[in-house]
Formats: structure tokens, sequence, C-alpha cells
């Protein structure tokens, strides 16, 4: 089994890029979700509510993000990594509060013409504590504006398994992994408990539980039923429909596509 994709979504809910390789951090990979949108109350946006998000592509620029619609190219911004104001708000991610700094009026003004909500695009500098729930906890890691964990690992037979079954193949997208490896048997993931990457030490914590976001195509910003309705028939426990592992990491380091994963 090695690593087929690395995803990184440094925009909370906006599209992600894959990569070649990453850097391997506490909250999870550097320059992931390490940026969000929030209402004016300071409430978290996701596709959940705004299908639309999906249609707003994100890359990593050499001290930059760049943000361009996916049909409308023309329509592109270009954010530092270094937010441009001192402002901090309070932010609100499920149930945490937490402090988010304020990255420029003009990034303000950008998305909430976009997405025609008023919003804010907020960054998490390293000041900014945000613990991982402590039952999963090994030695106080922190997690980055992700919903609950930095890490999200999906094996590539496991989305193989969901297709035969549905009437139209979806994507990976779809799921938001951050790790996509081949190889193996399908959901062979649920039955780690702490592999090794390269040389760096993933801990798995918990199944992921998904949620109707993977039922927006990611290329209309349309929501439909699949895969959840289909996954719901199988992958079902405790009323919650379990695709993916999360991951705390326990070890800092760089991993890259074509690693193996060694089980523990």
């Amino acid at each position: 089994m090695k690593i087929q994709d690395i995803y990184i979504y440094p925009i909370k809910s906006l599209g992600g890029t894959r990569v070649e390789k990453a850097q391997v951090l506490t909250k999870g990979f550097r320059w992931d979700r390490r940026w969000m949108l929030v209402d004016e109350s300071g409430k978290f946006l996701t596709q959940r509510t705004l299908h639309h998000m999906a249609l707003l592509q994100v890359s990593l620029q050499e001290e930059s993000l760049k943000v361009q619609h996916k049909h409308q190219p023309e329509l592109t911004l270009e954010i530092p990594f270094v937010p441009e104001t001192d402002e901090f708000i309070t932010v609100n991610v499920w149930e945490d509060s937490l402090k988010g700094q304020i990255v420029s009026s003009r990034a303000n003004q950008w998305f909430s013409k976009i997405l025609k909500v008023n919003c804010k695009l907020v960054f998490m500098p390293e000041s900014t504590v945000r613990n991982v729930e402590e039952k999963y906890s090994t030695n106080g890691e922190t997690v980055s504006f992700a919903d609950a964990m930095p890490y999200l690992l999906i094996g590539q037979c496991s989305l193989d398994d969901l297709n035969q079954k549905l009437d139209t193949p979806v994507p990976m997208e779809r799921f938001r992994p951050n790790i996509v490896f081949s190889g193996g048997k399908a959901f062979e993931e649920d039955l780690w408990s702490e592999i090794i990457i390269g040389e760096t030490r993933f801990k798995v914590t918990k199944p992921c539980a998904r949620c109707v976001l993977t039922t927006v195509d990611q290329n209309t910003g349309t929501k439909g039923k699949e895969p959840l309705r289909t996954l719901a028939t199988y992958r079902l426990k405790d009323k919650k429909v379990l695709f993916g592992q999360n991951l705390i990491s326990l070890d800092h380091g760089v991993i890259k596509i074509g690693d193996k994963i060694i089980i523990k």
C-alpha cells in the first residue's frame, strides 16, 4: 500500500489542491484549513448550506493563495500568506470559539460579492490554539479550522467499492480527504490504529461521519442525494454514515506521493 494522492484545503470548504508532498504538522498539513469564511456573527460557512462554495478553487502560490471561480476564471483573488490587518474577531467552528485574524477588507468584499452573503475571511495564526477532543488526543494535539481532526485518510479501494454500488460514480473530491492510498482491500483503513507514512507516525483516531456536503457536485455546486443514500445502506453505525478515517500526527515530517504505508 502506498500514498496515491495528497490534498490540501487552504480555505475551509472551498476547493482543494493536489500536491506531490506536504509538511506534516500537529494542526494538519502546512496551510491546510488555516483560512475560513465566517458570517457576520462569526459562524463558519460551508458547502452544507452554501453549495456554490464548491465552485471556488484554491491553489498554493509561492507566497500566497490563488482563488479562482471554476466557471468564470476571470474572477480571481490573490491572498498573501500574511494577513493585511491586525484585527481579530471571535469565530465559531461547531462548539469551539476561538480567535481568527481578519485577512483584508478586499478579501471580505470579494467573497461577499461572489457568495452573495456578507462574510469575512479569517486566518488562524499560531497564537490561536484549538484542541483536539481530549478522548482522541495523545499529546494535547491541536487542530486547524477543520471540522474536528487534523487529517483524513481514505483508501482508493473503499471508493471503488462504493462506486460499484452507484448508478453514477463519484470522484474522491466529494469526501475531501488529505491522504488517499492505493492497494489493500476496501475499508481496510477501518482496522488500523497506528500507521507510518515515510518516517512519520499517525494515530488513527475515529471513523469520519459523513454529511450532506458529500452530495454536492464539486463541478456544478448543486446538491443531490448520492452517495450518502447508498452509503447509508451499508456504512451506517449508531445513526452515522461512516467513510474514511481521521488521524492525528505523532511526529512532524514530510510525506510524499509514492510513500509506503506501514501498519503498526
